[in-house]
Parts: C-alpha cells; sequence; structure tokens
C-alpha cells in the first residue's frame, strides 16, 4: 500500500489526504509485523498458542478496520467511515493486551 501511495497516490490526492494514507500505511505496518512475531511465538511457545491466535486474530481485524477504513477515507468522500477506524484501535488494544497475557504470568505467594 506504500508504494501505491507513494508512486500512484501522491500526484492524485490531496495534501490532507495523502497524510491519512500514510497514516493508514505505517500502522498497517507496525501491526503486521506484531501478526508476524504472533506467528513466529506459537512455535517457540506452543503452550502460549491459544492467546497468540487471538491476538493474531485481533491484529488482523485491526488492519482492517482502522487502516481499510483510512484507506477508504482518503480515497473517497464516505466519511461515515471515521466510525470504524476506532473500533480498528480498540482491536489493536485487544491484541496487544492478548500478547502481553500470553507470557503474563502470576507470581506464586511464596517468599523463595
Amino acid at each position: 500500500m506504500g508504494a501505491f501511495g507513494a508512486h500512484l497516490l501522491r500526484s492524485v490526492l490531496p495534501l490532507q489526504a495523502m497524510a491519512i494514507f500514510e497514516t493508514a500505511v505505517r500502522y498497517q505496518l507496525i501491526h503486521a509485523l506484531a501478526l508476524a512475531a504472533c506467528g513466529a511465538l506459537i512455535a517457540i511457545f506452543p503452550a502460549s498458542a491459544r492467546r497468540l491466535s487471538w491476538a493474531g486474530t485481533f491484529y488482523v481485524a485491526g488492519i482492517v478496520l482502522f487502516s481499510g477504513s483510512l484507506y477508504g477515507l482518503s480515497m473517497s468522500d464516505l466519511r461515515v467511515l471515521g466510525l470504524l477506524t476506532p473500533l480498528g484501535g480498540l482491536c489493536w488494544i485487544a491484541a496487544w493486551a492478548l500478547l502481553a497475557a500470553a507470557f503474563w504470568r502470576p507470581r506464586n505467594g511464596g517468599g523463595g
């Protein structure tokens, strides 16, 4: 999407729309890397596979809702798409929480 925006859209979209598009690309890249990390971590830590799989699901949902809505918003006049953006952000919060929960272990009450 970054190459598409840089090569095809830069001359077509207004500056504000291009900024929205670039935000979508940046967040998609960050969360695609997190999604790939989930896949790698499942192979290394199979005991955490369930939470990591759910984290991956929420990363994908966040990419579709957050970045997808911003892509649509930047290339159209459908302002209603902006309502989906925060839902994508909530999906990412859930994904990061699940990623952390996959490795959180409660301390036992013993003193050592």
